[in-house]
């Protein structure tokens, strides 16, 4: 089941970082797990819905997506 997060942190340059679950638990996540078409990167700040998975090293999160927060758009502000 599809838990919704809050990314921690993401390296950009080193392609992995943290989604801080609901629980407060960090879980990693790395660049290939996120479901985007061109350049994947995750925003700090920015809430997540994610599967996790027991990776090598602890949990990981993938299937990374974005969270609709209902909206689906975006205004500009004037």
């Amino acid at each position: 089941m599809p838990e919704i997060g809050t990314v921690k942190w993401f390296n950009n340059d080193k392609g992995y970082g943290f989604i801080k679950r609901a629980t407060g638990e960090d879980v990693f996540v790395h660049h290939t797990a996120i479901q985007a078409s061109g350049y994947r990167t995750l925003n700090e700040g920015e809430r997540v819905e994610f599967d996790v998975k027991q990776g090598p090293k602890g949990l990981q999160a993938e299937n990374v997506r974005r969270a609709d927060d209902g909206g689906g758009r975006h205004e500009e502000a004037v």
